[in-house]
């Protein structure tokens, strides 16, 4: 079981941390109260649910100073009880937080009565200075944009290897409209047709007479090595990004030939390269 606890100063980017660590699979809690990480551990450690295999939890200033002092040995004892635990601590500048939120207008949490905001940024500091000493995994998020610290997350918590985007694709036809929300759209009209074969009219593009027949033409299978070679060249920078999944739209006229083919050719190439791939055909029954 492994366990990620995510902490630091208010406005550093815990948030985004952990969302991001929710489309890296994990199971998210924001502010846990450390009193029930012993409980969490022991459930954890027994494997009473598959979906807490990965959790991560949020760990914030709002709790109180004692049980901070205590997350060390809280830290240890999971460990021992077999639990991967890996803490990550979050930080940036005064002046970066105090901008941020002011950009905001959110309201600091330990900003009670007349207190300023910079005064609570530095009480914050000291409070959850135990849990920056017991992390493993220290960011400075000053000069860092959502984007970059997710990516940073991925490449602290994976090593090298960020985790590969799913994919899916979709086949459809144009004359029945563009499916929405989709990240890209191909236009394969322009390729040789099928339809216009009464013996291939009937079958869709996953019948081997019709692959037969497609493969046989040059412009088919310039087509789909372009658009695998645009995805090969591209999809890493979209990971990199901090993209999990990406949706490809492919489209003929009718939706039952040419775009079909095109899509399981496609699923092949992307699968080959341990993406997991998922196929929808609007138009097949």
């Amino acid at each position: 079981m492994k366990l990620v606890i995510v902490s630091g100063l208010s406005g550093s980017g815990k948030s985004v941390a952990l969302r991001t660590l929710e489309d890296m699979g994990y199971y998210c809690i924001d502010n846990l109260p450390l009193f029930l990480l012993k409980d969490l551990t022991l459930g954890l450690n027994e494997g009473l649910d598959a979906a807490f295999k990965y959790t991560a939890v949020g760990v914030d200033a709002r709790t109180e100073g004692a049980e901070l002092q205590n997350l060390p040995g809280l830290i240890r004892a999971a460990r021992g009880r077999g639990v991967e635990c890996r803490v990550v601590f979050l930080d940036a500048q005064t002046d970066t937080l105090i901008r941020r939120f002011s950009e905001t207008r959110r309201r600091h949490p330990l900003t009670r009565g007349e207190r300023p905001l910079a005064e609570a940024i530095e009480l914050e500091r000291q409070l959850l200075e135990p849990v920056r000493l017991a992390a493993d995994i220290r960011i400075d998020t000053t000069q860092t944009n959502v984007h970059e610290l997710s990516h940073s997350v991925r490449a602290r918590l994976l090593g090298a290897a960020l985790p590969k985007a799913s994919i899916l694709l979709q086949s459809f036809g144009f004359k029945h409209g563009v499916p929405r929300d989709v990240d890209f759209v191909f236009d394969v009209r322009c390729l040789p047709n099928p339809h216009w074969q009464a013996e291939l009219k009937p079958l869709t593009g996953m019948a081997p007479p019709v692959i037969e027949f497609l493969e046989g033409s040059d412009e088919v299978r310039r087509m789909r090595d372009d658009i695998a070679a645009y995805f090969d060249r591209w999809i890493p920078q979209f990971e990199t990004d901090g993209r999990s999944y990406l949706t490809i739209a492919i489209g003929c006229t009718g939706g039952q030939h040419r775009s079909v083919y095109m899509a399981e050719a496609l699923r092949g190439h992307f699968e080959a390269r341990g993406h997991r791939v998922m196929v929808r055909h609007r138009e097949l029954p």
